[in-house]
C-alpha cells in the first residue's frame, strides 16, 4: 500500500477524535499522517471540558462553604480573593495536560508523522497542508467545532464573549447575559454567578431542552435559588451596545424587555469546522448545521473518506468523539465492520446539582412508537440527600410497558454524575424495572436512588423502612 502513497491514513485533526483514531492504527502497525492546525489537542483539553470543569469545581468550593448553613449551628464564608491566580491556575493544568495527553505522546510513535503546516484541504488520493500534497488511501476527518454565533440583529457590535473568553477574562464581570439554556450556558452561568457576579440566562425555549421537562423545570428552581435571573421562551428582537456594556433585547408574553450587562456570553450551541476542506468539491454530503454526514461505520459519502467528533452529525461528547474516531479508523484501515452504537451512551451536565441520564427520554421512546410507563420521585425519597440536607434534584425511569425493560433514565442530583453509569449497565445489559429494583444497592449512597425509582413503578417507597426493598 505504501509503495504507491505516502501513507495508509491521513487523519486531519489533533483533538480528541484525531489522537483516538491516530493512535488505533499506529497502535496495529499502520504508517500515518496526523495533521494539525493550530493547539495540538483540540476542545476538550484547551477551551472545553478541563478548563470548565475546574473552574466549576473552583466555585462549588465557594458555594459550599456559603451553604454551609444548611446544618444547625454551621457558618460558612468564602469569596474569591484573587481571580487571575485561579485563572492562572486552570491556564497551567491545561498546559500540562496537553503536553502530557497530547505532545508528549507523539515521540511514542515512530510509525506516525506530526504536520502542522497550515489548514488541509482534501483532494483527490489525499490531502493539500502547506506547500506540499500529502497521499493516502484512507481519510479521516477529525477538525472539531467552535462556538456558534447566533443571527441577532446587532449582537457583532456588541462586547460579547464565548465560553473560550470567557474563561480568559483578566477581570471578574459584574454583570453577565448568557444566550442559551443548554448545558454549557447553565454550567457557566452558575459558576460564574457563584463567583458574585449577577447572572441572567435568556433562551427561546426552556432549560436543557432535550432533557425531560421536569429536569429542566428542576434546574430552573435550583438556579433561581442562588439568584440567577431566567428569562425562558423569548424571542430575539436585537441587540445595541450603550457605551462599554451591551443591551440585549427580548421579547416574552407580548412584554418588551431591555436587559443590559457588561457582556454577552454566546452559548447557543457550535458549528463544525469544515470551511476549506473543499467538502462540496469531494462530495462529501453535509447536514442544515454544516456537520459532516457520517454513516454508522462513520463513513462520509464519498468512499474512503471517514469523519468523527464534533465535525460530524454525531453526539457532540468528547468521549463520543474517541469511541467514534476509533471505530472509524478500524473500519477505514483495519478490515472492522464495527458500528456506531448510542444506545446507552452516558451524558452529563456539571451544574449543581447534576444532571445525568442515558438511554430515551419519554418523549423520544413515544415518537417511536413504545408504549410506555414512568416513573419519577424527589430526591426527599432517597436518604443520602436528606442525610446531606440537601434535596435538590429528582430521578426519572422510562421503561416499556409491555415488556418492563428499562429504556432510559435521568437523575438530577448533586452527585448525579458518578451514578449515572450503574444506569448505563442497566440499560446496555437490558435490565428490567423489576430486576434493578431488586438489585442490592449500599445504603446512603445517592445511586440508591435508583432501585427506590425502579420500585416506585409499583409501589410507594415512602412507605418502607430504610433499606427494607
Amino acid at each position: 500500500m505504501t509503495d504507491t502513497y505516502d501513507y495508509d491514513l491521513i487523519v486531519i485533526g489533533a483533538g480528541s477524535a484525531g489522537f483516538s483514531a491516530a493512535i488505533t492504527a499506529a497502535e496495529a502497525g499502520k504508517r500515518l499522517a496526523l495533521i494539525g492546525h493550530g493547539t495540538i489537542g483540540g476542545t476538550c483539553v484547551n477551551v472545553g471540558c478541563v478548563p470548565s470543569k475546574t473552574m466549576i469545581r473552583a466555585a462549588e468550593a465557594l458555594h459550599g462553604a456559603k451553604a454551609a448553613e444548611r446544618f444547625p449551628g454551621l457558618q460558612g464564608e468564602a469569596r474569591v480573593d484573587d481571580w487571575a491566580a485561579l485563572v492562572a491556575a486552570k491556564d497551567d493544568l491545561v498546559g500540562t495536560l496537553r503536553e502530557k495527553k497530547y505532545a508528549d505522546l507523539l515521540p511514542g510513535y515512530e510509525n506516525v508523522t506530526y504536520i502542522d503546516e497550515g489548514p488541509a484541504r482534501l483532494v483527490d488520493g489525499g490531502v493539500e497542508v502547506g506547500e506540499r500534497k500529502v497521499t493516502a488511501p484512507k481519510i479521516i476527518i477529525a477538525t472539531g467545532g467552535r462556538p456558534a454565533v447566533p443571527e441577532i440583529a446587532g449582537i457583532d457590535a456588541v462586547p460579547t464573549l464565548d465560553s473560550t473568553q470567557l474563561l480568559d477574562l483578566e477581570t471578574l464581570p459584574e454583570s453577565l447575559i448568557f444566550l442559551g439554556g443548554g448545558y454549557v450556558g447553565v454550567e457557566l452561568a452558575q459558576m460564574m454567578a457563584r463567583m458574585g457576579v449577577a447572572v441572567t440566562i435568556v433562551c427561546r425555549s426552556r432549560l436543557l431542552p432535550q432533557a425531560e421537562p421536569e429536569v429542566g423545570g428542576a434546574l430552573a428552581d435550583a438556579l433561581r435559588a442562588e439568584g440567577v435571573l431566567i428569562m425562558d421562551g423569548v424571542a430575539y428582537g436585537g441587540a445595541r451596545r450603550n457605551s462599554d456594556r451591551a443591551i440585549l433585547i427580548v421579547m416574552r408574553n407580548g412584554e418588551t424587555h431591555d436587559l443590559t450587562a457588561d457582556h454577552i456570553v454566546l452559548t447557543t450551541g457550535r458549528r463544525p469546522n469544515t470551511e476549506g476542506l473543499g467538502l462540496v468539491e469531494m462530495g462529501i454530503k453535509t447536514d442544515a448545521h454544516g456537520a459532516v454526514v457520517v454513516g454508522d461505520d462513520m463513513q462520509t459519502t464519498r468512499p474512503g473518506i471517514y469523519a468523527a467528533g464534533d465535525v460530524t452529525d454525531r453526539d457532540q461528547f468528547v468521549y463520543m468523539a474517541a469511541y467514534g474516531a476509533k471505530l472509524a479508523a478500524r473500519n477505514a484501515v483495519l478490515g472492522g465492520v464495527e458500528r456506531y452504537d448510542s444506545a446507552a451512551m452516558p451524558w452529563v451536565v456539571f451544574t449543581d446539582p447534576q444532571v445525568a441520564g442515558a438511554g430515551l427520554t419519554e418523549a423520544q421512546a413515544i415518537k417511536a412508537g413504545r408504549t410506555v410507563k414512568t416513573s419519577l420521585i424527589s430526591l426527599n425519597n432517597v436518604p443520602r440527600a436528606l442525610a446531606a440536607r440537601d434535596t435538590r434534584g429528582l430521578i426519572k425511569l422510562l421503561a416499556d410497558a409491555e415488556t418492563d425493560h428499562l429504556l432510559g433514565g435521568v437523575i438530577m442530583a448533586p452527585e448525579g454524575a458518578d451514578c449515572v453509569q450503574t444506569l448505563v449497565m442497566a440499560l446496555k445489559f437490558g435490565m428490567t424495572i423489576k430486576a434493578l429494583g431488586e438489585t442490592i444497592f449500599p445504603y446512603l449512597t445517592t445511586v440508591e436512588g435508583l432501585k427506590l425509582a425502579a420500585q416506585t413503578f409499583d409501589k410507594d417507597v415512602a412507605k418502607l423502612s430504610c433499606c427494607a426493598g
